[in-house]
């Protein structure tokens, strides 16, 4: 048995006389193949509550049944593809279930005010226009001895179910046990180990604590210490440079003012040189023979004053290269008082350069302790950094330990809605047991009665077949005494025919001897002619074919009930007999 199809869908239920409601149907289609000479395969589609276990309706379609209902209501599939077109319209009515105005829909129909009888179950197709019916199928209500194998079946699956339930309870429990085991074992090795780093970290706090603060110290000592030479180097460096720039600026503008003195000296004495010179070149022109008469048209002074002017020329001539010699010996020192002042500005540059570089050592001892004040304050940071780690470590322990909590908790939890559950199925299924028990109780006394009933029925059918009996050896009774009768009415017969031949022998003694004997009327009466006249009705059936009101065989006994179902006997002429005179 393969099962396809298993669902709990909302179906439209409706009664006789009753109002429509919806209640929640389980839907099982399920599909059977017979192994034998000839393969067959039957789709059964089962109906069941969940909540009532004595809803019950089945159908069984073999492929002859689908053969009729393909004809009747004209469906276009094969039985090969008919369980999937229907499982697929029992989805859609599970998809749109819960819609308010659901295209696809199932409808169940009863005959009776109750869930009672076969029931019509109908897939209903809604659109704006009608309800179409795509598919009508015919259920049963199930047997006593259906319901109770349904009820043993529910029975085993949650017996299954319980075991498999108790069975994953045990593996969960003992799960959670060992988890909740393990979470208390890593809860104490954290709680241990968080004890040991928070003493740790107490100790590393206060050792680092001791060691910042005199490394904060020292660094302070030395700080202060070092920034105290740095300012006295500086001031001492300031100083001597201040009077050493002006000595040089004082020297540098005396130096400044020789040269411009010195210049502008030798600027005049250029000057005058030139002027001598000039006066020197018209002095020789003078000297020359006269070439040009016409250069010296107009002047011609007189030979003493010319000899005067030329040795006077010669005289500053000479005191005016006395007075340049001197000028360039001075200006010669000037230079070498300048070179020598350059070469102590160079080396009172060299000194600013030592005491730069002095400077710039101190600075970079300065800078050197400012870095190990930084690496040391970088230290006391990454210190407070592993601090506040340990700290987090502590934080995320402590988390820990609360999420460890949680998760027990939330793990007791779960096992006590387990343990709730497992009970609430156990009450479950005792109270199933207890309706199974009901019901079998109630199926073994239906079948009790039934048996009383059967004995019964045995009873009254071996007396039936006792007043059979009876009524056979008194229907052989009563045919021996009709063939007595018959014989005595022959006897009685012949007797009247011979006593009526006498009297008309005595009466007509002329006309007898000629008259046939046959020829004079014969009167016989007997009681029984009723009997044999119900005989020749009978048209020759046999006598169980005539029952009386009684419902007992009339062979036999027709003669006693005859007279009230004949009709009236006719009015003849009475006949002349030996026994009856009018």
């Amino acid at each position: 048995m393969e099962a396809i199809f298993s669902k709990v869908l909302k179906v439209v239920i409706k009664c006789r006389h009753c109002n429509e409601r919806k209640e929640h149907i389980r839907v099982t289609i399920e599909l059977e193949s017979s192994t034998g000479a000839i393969c067959k395969r039957d789709l059964l589609v089962r109906l069941t509550n969940d909540s009532d276990p004595h809803f019950l309706f089945s159908l069984t379609i073999s492929e002859e049944d689908f053969q009729s209902l393909k004809v009747q209501q004209s469906l276009l599939i094969e039985f090969t593809s008919f369980p999937e077109m229907l499982t697929q319209l029992l989805r859609q009515c599970q998809s749109e279930q819960n819609c308010s105005h659901p295209r696809f829909q199932l409808l169940l129909s009863f005959d009776s005010p109750s869930l009672d009888g076969p029931a019509q179950l109908n897939v209903m197709e809604s659109s704006s226009f009608k309800h179409l019916n795509l598919l009508s199928l015919q259920l049963a209500q199930a047997s006593d001895k259906q319901v109770k194998d349904y009820l043993a079946a529910c029975l085993a699956s949650l017996k299954t179910d319980k075991e498999a339930l108790e069975v994953k309870l045990q593996t969960t429990e003992d799960d959670l046990t060992k988890r909740l085991h393990n979470a208390e074992q890593a809860l104490s090795e954290k709680s241990t180990e968080m004890e040991r780093l928070h003493l740790e970290w107490t100790l590393q706090r206060s050792s680092l604590s001791n060691e910042l603060q005199s490394e904060r110290q020292r660094a302070a000592e030395l700080q202060e210490r070092l920034r105290q030479e740095t300012q006295q180097v500086c001031r001492d460096l300031e100083s001597a440079h201040q009077r050493s720039s002006q000595q040089m600026q004082s020297r540098l503008a005396q130096l400044e003012t020789s040269c411009a003195e010195l210049g502008d000296r030798n600027f005049k004495n250029e000057a005058a040189l030139r002027d001598l010179k000039s006066k020197l070149a018209g002095a020789e022109e003078v000297r020359l023979p006269v070439a040009a008469p016409g250069l010296l048209d107009g002047y011609m002074p007189a030979p003493e004053t010319a000899a005067k002017s030329v040795l006077r020329v010669t005289q500053e001539r000479q005191r005016l290269e006395q007075r340049v010699g001197s000028a360039d010996a001075e200006l010669h020192a000037k230079e070498r008082l300048a070179e020598q002042l350059r070469a102590r500005v160079a080396a009172l540059e060299q000194e600013v350069q030592d005491k730069e570089w002095k400077m710039s050592l101190t600075q970079e001892a300065l800078m050197a302790t400012q870095q190990q004040q930084g690496y040391l304050r970088k230290s006391v940071d990454d210190k407070e950094v592993q601090l506040r780690q340990f700290e987090a470590q502590v934080e995320v322990l402590a988390a820990d330990v609360k999420k460890g909590n949680e998760i027990i908790r939330k793990f007791q939890c779960e096992l006590q809605v387990q343990l709730d559950k497992s009970k609430y199925k156990s009450t479950v299924l005792v109270m199933q047991e207890k309706i199974v028990r009901d019901t079998s109780a109630k199926l073994e006394r239906a079948q009790q009665e039934a048996q009383d009933a059967r004995r019964q029925l045995d009873d009254r059918d071996r007396q039936i077949a006792s007043l059979k009996e009876q009524l056979e050896s008194s229907g052989n009774k009563l045919s021996d005494a009709n063939e007595t009768l018959q014989k005595n009415e022959r006897v009685i017969d012949w007797l009247n025919k011979l006593l009526n031949e006498k009297q008309l022998h005595e009466k007509f003694p002329e006309t007898s001897e000629n008259a046939p004997l046959s020829a004079g009327p014969r009167a016989h009466f007997s009681p029984y002619a009723t009997a044999s006249r119900r005989n020749d009705f009978a048209g020759g059936l046999d006598a169980k074919y005539f029952k009386g009101d009684d419902g007992i065989p009339g062979s036999g006994l027709a003669g006693a009930f005859i007279p009230r179902e004949l009709p009236p006997p006719r009015n003849k002429a009475p006949v002349a007999s030996a026994y009856f005179h009018s």
